[in-house]
């Protein structure tokens, strides 16, 4: 099926604990070249999901209010631990702006499971969260769920070597539980982990089938964009700089390093983007 051509550009505010979210921004610039992204990597303060609920509710309302002030059309929250703490007061106090989380591809895993024996790995603040431990219960009778904290596993990755030994051994250690208990569908619960996918997949091996949600997101957000009235952009609304070819390149800020945040998007990104400093208190 053609899916819909965009009759108007919107901007995108997408915002994760670090860098895990670029997997979803990347599906976002795939589906929606032609609109605006601003994304957010709040890594001084990552992972969020080894930090408490209040930490993460305080943090997620710091980075909206950010993305707010840069007259966004829709928010995009690319972190499972986020979503589950604070999409629901994020929505609260926006009322009027369209906010798409991300939450364990828990029915894509369950329908696609041969044997009814699914995997999730996630961040110890996803899995504890009343909002996951609702939407687990919800499949309870329809497989059994093999749950997988991954402790220092996004840390790992947020250091940027995806092929490091400390990011192999963490792997290892999430996926031995879930390779014991046979599972064969594994959901990756936390947007940073698409990022080593190959190396989950190396541990559980090829016949399991690893489910990803960034594209769903993607397709929400789109949906969203679709749903709402054209309006004019102003002027301050197309100052982002352009790339050769004409194309707005993606902003990315960070309350982290931007030199990392720059190297890393070159390597992992196939766009042009331009790396700013978080403008707020860090």
């Amino acid at each position: 099926m053609t899916r819909p051509t965009c009759p108007h550009p919107a901007r995108f505010g997408v915002f994760d604990s670090g860098l895990g979210g670029l997997s979803v921004l990347k599906a976002l610039r795939q589906r929606l070249p032609a609109s605006e992204l601003i994304y957010v990597a709040d890594s001084g303060h990552a992972p969020y999901g080894e930090r408490s609920d209040a930490f993460i509710q305080q943090r997620s309302e710091v980075v909206a209010r950010f993305l707010v002030e840069q007259q966004i059309d829709v928010l995009v929250i690319a972190c499972n631990t986020a979503t589950a703490v604070a999409a629901q007061s994020l929505r609260a106090q926006w009322p009027d702006l369209p906010v798409v989380g991300v939450e364990p591809g828990l029915k894509p895993a369950v329908a696609q499971s041969a044997q009814g024996r699914v995997g999730v790995l996630a961040t110890e603040g996803t899995l504890r969260s009343e909002k996951f431990q609702r939407l687990a219960a919800s499949f309870a009778d329809q497989a059994t769920l093999v749950l997988q904290a991954c402790p220092g596993l996004a840390g790992a990755i947020e250091a940027g070597d995806v092929d490091a030994l400390a990011v192999r051994e963490r792997v290892e250690a999430c996926c031995a539980p879930l390779r014991q208990q046979q599972v064969d569908t594994v959901v990756l619960g936390c947007t940073h982990y698409p990022f080593v996918a190959h190396h989950i997949q190396a541990a559980l091996g090829s016949d399991v089938t690893l489910i990803d949600t960034a594209e769903a997101v993607a397709r929400q957000a789109e949906r969203l964009h679709l749903a709402m009235p054209a309006k004019g952009h102003s002027s301050s609304r197309s100052s982002n700089a352009r790339t050769p070819s004409g194309a707005l390149a993606v902003q990315l800020y960070t309350s982290g390093s931007v030199t990392g945040l720059r190297d890393i998007a070159n390597r992992w990104l196939d766009f042009d983007c331009e790396v700013s400093m978080l403008p707020m208190p860090r």
